[in-house]
Parts: C-alpha cells; structure tokens; sequence
C-alpha cells in the first residue's frame, strides 16, 4: 500500500465583497472633457474587471486542487479496494479449508465408528459370546467404507476448488485488478486429510482381508 501522507483538502478562496459599479459620468458638454470623463469611467470599469477576472483565476485553481484531492482520494480507494480483494482470497481459500476439515471430522467419526464395530463384534465372536457377527461386522465395514468415501469426494472437491481460484487469482492479477503478492500456503487441511484417508485404507485392510497394519 502506499505510504504516502494523505493530502489535505484544498481551502476554497474567501469571497471578496463586490465593489458598487461606477455609475454613469455626467458627460460634459465639451467633447474633449466628455471624452476624459468617459476614459475614467471605462479605467474604473476596467478595474472592477480585473479583480473580478483575479477572483476567478483563484477559484479555477481551487477547482483544479479538488479535482486533483478527489483524483488522489479515488487512487487510494482503488488500492484498498485492491488489498481487500486480495485478503478476500485467502479469507476464500481458509473457508475452503474449514470445509475440508468438517468433512474430515465427519469422516474420522464413520471410520473410528465403524472400526470400533468391527473389533467389538470380532472379540465377542472370538471369545464366543456370540455366533453369528457377520451383520454387525459387515455394517462396521460399510461406515468405514463411508467415511473413506466421504473424504475422497472432499478431498477431490478442495483441490478442484483450490486450483479454480488460484486461476481466477493468476487472472486478476494479470489484468492488474489485485497485487497478489503472498503465494497461497500448503494446506495443512488437506495433508491431514490425506492422512485420514491412508489410516483408512489401513483400516479396511485390517478388517476385509485380515491384513495386520497396526500390529
């Protein structure tokens, strides 16, 4: 942003009390001494206009410093503008990010839930308590398989999302509508959910074909 210091608003010019018109020479009637006379009258009048004309000149210089105050107003309007639709990005590209982090709750709740099912089930059975867990077991894989479905389509989604205003970001800052300066950081968000997916995957292995991930 520029650090210029703010200019301050222009004084306007005080208003100059116009002064009585000479009045009208009472001619003579000698051609030589009216024609003195008027000579006066018209160095009077010519007076009056050059104060008249000077007031002018100084209220058109004032009108020049208020168009060129407003210009330097609208400048900086357009730079905050600039800055704040820059800031709208990252606060865009952190609200993608929030979104990210609900489906992994939402995710990480169905996985946890559902693999929690699957081992209850698995013990009972196994110290036989029960016979027949495959329902209950089967509906423990499904939650898992849920969850793991959930945070691909999120996952798939912030990416998509991510790429698309990164382009639209490139774009206005081509055409030189924002300055763009800070890059776009590495989603934590997106790594942990990545994470996630990994310890599903390990999970379904686990449960469906009894491959030992966690020991």
């Amino acid at each position: 942003m520029s650090n210029k210091p703010a200019k301050e608003t222009p004084k306007r010019p005080a208003r100059i009390e116009l002064p009585p018109v000479p009045p009208l020479p009472q001619v003579s009637a000698s051609p030589d001494i009216a024609s003195v006379e008027y000579s006066t009258h018209r160095t009077k009048l010519s007076t009056l206009r050059t104060g008249l004309s000077e007031h002018r000149t100084d209220l058109s210089e004032y009108r020049t410093d208020l168009s060129t105050f407003r210009t330097d107003l609208s400048t900086h309007r357009t730079e905050m503008s600039m800055r704040r639709t820059g800031m709208s990005f990252q606060r865009t590209r952190m609200s993608d990010d929030r979104t990210l982090m609900s489906v992994i709750r939402t995710s990480l709740s169905l996985i946890g839930f559902g693999f929690t099912i699957y081992q209850v089930f698995s013990k009972l059975r196994d110290a036989g308590a029960i016979t027949n867990p495959e329902a209950p077991r089967n509906f423990g894989i499904a939650l898992v398989l849920l969850g793991i479905a959930m945070l691909i389509v999120g996952m798939v989604h912030h990416v998509q999302f991510m790429i698309e205003l990164g382009r639209t970001r490139r774009d206005m800052k081509r055409q030189g509508l924002i300055h763009g300066e800070s890059r776009f950081p590495v989603s934590i968000t997106f790594m942990v959910s990545l994470g996630l997916l990994l310890l599903g995957f390990a999970a379904i292995a686990n449960m469906v074909f009894k491959v030992a991930v966690f020991g």
